[in-house]
Formats: C-alpha cells, sequence, structure tokens
C-alpha cells in the first residue's frame, strides 16, 4: 500500500434510517482509530521457561475512534450531543484510503469544544466501539 493522505481518513456518521446514509462529519483536522484485544494470561507452574502463555481466540476485541477538527455544521454537532448526553448507540463508518472500511454501533463518550478569542471554535470527539466492528476491505 502506498502511502496515504492523513486527510482522506474519513469518520462518517448513520442517520439510523434504512436503508442507512452515511455522513461525514464535517470539518475534521484529525484522527485517530485504535483496535485492541484484552489478552488471557494462561501462564502456570508448568509453563515452559516460565515465559507467559496466551490463550488464542479469547479475550474482548474494542474499537476507539477520537477525532478532532474546525466546528462547522451545528446539525451534526446537535445529533452528537444528543447520542452523547442519552448513552445512544449509534452506526458509524470509519474509512482507511487503500485499507477499507471498518463499520459498527458505536457510542459518543466525549465531545469537547474549545475556542480562542481570535480563533476558530475546535471540538474534540472520541467514540468507543458496542459489538462487533466488521471491516470491508477496499
Amino acid at each position: 500500500m502506498a502511502a496515504q493522505k492523513g486527510k482522506s481518513i474519513l469518520i462518517k456518521s448513520g442517520d439510523g434510517q434504512s436503508p442507512e446514509q452515511f455522513t461525514t462529519l464535517a470539518g475534521m483536522r484529525s484522527k485517530s482509530i485504535t483496535l485492541g484485544r484484552e489478552t488471557v494470561d494462561i501462564t502456570n507452574s508448568d509453563s515452559a521457561g516460565e515465559a507467559r502463555e496466551l490463550l488464542a481466540g479469547a479475550g474482548v476485541f474494542s474499537s476507539s475512534v477520537s477525532g478532532s477538527g474546525i466546528f462547522e455544521d451545528a446539525t451534526q454537532a446537535q445529533t452528537l450531543n444528543t447520542r452523547l448526553v442519552a448513552g445512544t448507540l449509534a452506526n458509524y463508518q470509519f474509512v482507511l484510503p487503500g485499507l477499507g472500511t471498518y463499520q459498527g454501533a458505536f457510542q459518543v463518550t466525549q465531545m469537547d469544544f474549545a475556542g480562542e478569542h481570535n480563533g476558530e471554535v475546535t471540538y474534540d470527539l472520541t467514540f468507543e466501539s458496542s459489538g462487533q466492528v466488521t471491516f470491508t476491505a477496499e
């Protein structure tokens, strides 16, 4: 895979309709996607060389996504704020150019707004996965 522009990573919010339509979140400047799996340690007194052993295929998979940008769309901000306050799960897509798209139910867990006297209003968002996150390769 060739080098990609960071601005090409997209965070898209689902509208909850059927069929679901996804809209790119406006004004995003930086995005970060973290995928992880907890380990299950099965090390015991019979483990060779006292080395840690892990149980294959075990543990909880999770995904965290964060992003920040310039406040450009009050409607999107209101939707995200409503989801945050209510603790609502909604579908999101996270597009990585040249790799593919992650999609699943996520909860907005943090939303921050900031602004300097002589600058633009910015925002930071954090999303946490709930349930299975699917990946579709490009």
